[in-house]
């Protein structure tokens, strides 16, 4: 689902005649009409972080390592399988073992497969633009978060999800969409059941709460600072120090750049832990038709030659 940057050329020339993207009014976020299905993310993301509010009174080292491995498998699930494998089509894997990673992508609380993927590819196809799903043109804050809770303007602005046909015809992504409340709130049970208070708490609230910001600083800081190596058609920024916490997702300039690439910290040095454990899937023979940028292509988009 790439575009060349010709295409991508293209789309901003179209937006900048039909819409004037510099004189258009950014949209006001609590003077709208709320659809339910903003009100039900909004009390979701606001419950996460209320149990945030109370984890430190439910502090218990067992529950940490909860939050932690709830943090690595959902931010995992959601940088291997949602972004990489499901959105670029970057690698190739078993079914069954593709329908696993993303499960644990389910698990982060970011939704199901189909939505996460189609808002993806429409941020590729329409970056930085007044239809960019989460535009930096709108503000930072709308960038990393207040756009999750305007669903209408995001199919003003994109349409309906005609983007994720591939994941429509199989059987699995439907039923996750159509559950995924379901999988959640038996999510919480089990933590609950298991751990209480503290498990709750630091597994649902801190977990989840850290994976979240993360994935949203890639929408919104990797957009406005850092630093940038290839030659973008948008203000993608690749930010060192994000690239652990974020599984190699900050290398956003990369990504960019080279939005099939399976690999996003292409230089020995950027850390990519996503990328890493895509390889060892290619050398055990799990991951197949694993894609990377050319020399060609890397010296088409470099910014110095």
């Amino acid at each position: 689902m790439s575009l060349s940057t010709s295409e991508k050329e293209e789309n901003h020339r179209k937006m900048a005649a039909d819409k004037g993207e510099k004189g258009r009014k950014k949209r006001a976020m609590w003077e709208r009409k709320w659809k339910r299905l903003d009100i039900v993310k909004a009390f979701a993301s606001l419950f996460v972080h209320f149990l945030c509010l109370l984890a430190p009174f439910n502090f218990t080292w067992p529950a940490l390592r909860v939050a932690l491995i709830i943090y690595t498998v959902g931010g995992l699930g959601i940088t291997v399988s949602y972004h990489r494998n499901l959105a670029h089509r970057s690698f190739k894997v078993p079914k069954w073992l593709e329908y696993f990673f993303a499960y644990c992508g389910l698990l982060a609380i970011q939704g199901d497969p189909i939505d996460w993927v189609s808002t993806h590819r429409y941020h590729h196809q329409f970056t930085d633009s007044d239809r960019d799903p989460h535009s930096p043109n709108e503000g930072f804050w709308f960038s990393h978060l207040l756009w999750l809770f305007d669903t209408g303007y995001l199919v003003e602005k994109c349409g309906r999800r005609t983007n994720v046909e591939d994941l429509k015809r199989q059987w699995y992504y439907k039923f996750l969409q159509r559950t995924v409340l379901y999988h959640i709130l038996a999510f919480g049970f089990l933590l609950y059941y298991f751990g209480g208070l503290s498990f709750l708490t630091w597994g649902m609230g801190i977990g989840v709460a850290m994976e979240h910001h993360v994935t949203c600083l890639i929408n919104s800081l990797c957009h406005v600072w850092g630093s940038r190596t290839w030659k973008t058609n948008d203000t993608s920024r690749n930010v060192w120090w994000l690239s652990v916490f974020s599984f190699g997702e900050s290398w956003h300039n990369n990504h960019h750049a080279f939005e099939s690439s399976a690999r996003q910290g292409l230089e020995w040095w950027q850390i990519d832990i996503s990328w890493y454990i895509v390889r060892f899937l290619e050398i055990i023979g799990l991951a197949t038709d694993v894609k990377l940028p050319s020399d060609s292509q890397r010296r088409r988009m470099a910014l110095v030659r």
